[in-house]
C-alpha cells in the first residue's frame, strides 16, 4: 500500500521497475504469487486477466471466510490434502470480475463458500463473479488471491486456531525446495 489506492488498487504500483522484474520472472515460468494488494497489482499489470472492483457494499471488509480449493495443480494447492479451508480477508477492492465467464471458471483456483463448501451468495463477501477468491494465469505459474494465508498460519492469531494458511504456504515452500535440490 505504499502507493495508496487513490486511483485503483494496485494501479500505480503496477507500472514500477519492480513489477517489470516480476513480469520477467513470470515470463520465465517461475511462480509469482500476489496476496491481496499483490493480486490487485498482478491484475493491473496484466499478469492476470480480469479486474478487482470495489466490494459490492462499497465498504472495507475484514473477516474470516470459508474457502474451497477447486484447482489442485498450482504451487500453492498441489498436495493440499483438503479442499475446504479458512482464511481471513481484508480489502475494499476485492470483487473479481471478468467478462469471459468460461475463462473465469477455467482459471479459478479458490472460491468463497459456506461451511458446507457451497458457493452461496451469502458466502461471497465482496460480490466476486462465481465467488472467486483466487485465479491463475493460463500457464498456472501466476496466482492471485484475496485471502491472507500468512494471517492464518499461527493458532494464536486465529479465532478458532485455524492454521490453514500454512497449507498453502507449505506448497510454495515445497516447490522452492524442489527447485533448489534440482539445481544442486
Amino acid at each position: 500500500f505504499s502507493f495508496g489506492d487513490y486511483l485503483r488498487a494496485g494501479s500505480i504500483a503496477s507500472n514500477t521497475e519492480a513489477v517489470k522484474l516480476v513480469k520477467e520472472i513470470a515470463d520465465n515460468g517461475k511462480p509469482v504469487i500476489g496476496i491481496c494488494n499483490g493480486f490487485q497489482i498482478l491484475v493491473e499489470s496484466g499478469l492476470l486477466k480480469g479486474a478487482l472492483l470495489p466490494n459490492l457494499k462499497l465498504r472495507f471488509i475484514s473477516k474470516w471466510t470459508y474457502l474451497k480449493v477447486v484447482r489442485f495443480d498450482t504451487v500453492l494447492t498441489r498436495g493440499l490434502g483438503k479442499n475446504i479451508i479458512r482464511m481471513p480477508i481484508a480489502h475494499a477492492e476485492g470483487r473479481y470480475y471478468i467478462d469471459d465467464v468460461d475463462y473465469a471458471k477455467s482459471h479459478m483456483v479458490i472460491q468463497y463458500v459456506d461451511e458446507m463448501g457451497k458457493p452461496t451468495e451469502k458466502a461471497n463477501p465482496n460480490g466476486s463473479l462465481l465467488n472467486i477468491a483466487s485465479v491463475a494465469n493460463e500457464e498456472g505459474n501466476v496466482i492471485g488471491l484475496m485471502p491472507h494465508p500468512e494471517r492464518a498460519s499461527f493458532k494464536l492469531i486465529s479465532p478458532d486456531g485455524s492454521t490453514d494458511g500454512l497449507l498453502l504456504l507449505r506448497g510454495l515452500a515445497k516447490w522452492a525446495k524442489f527447485i533448489y535440490l534440482r539445481k544442486t
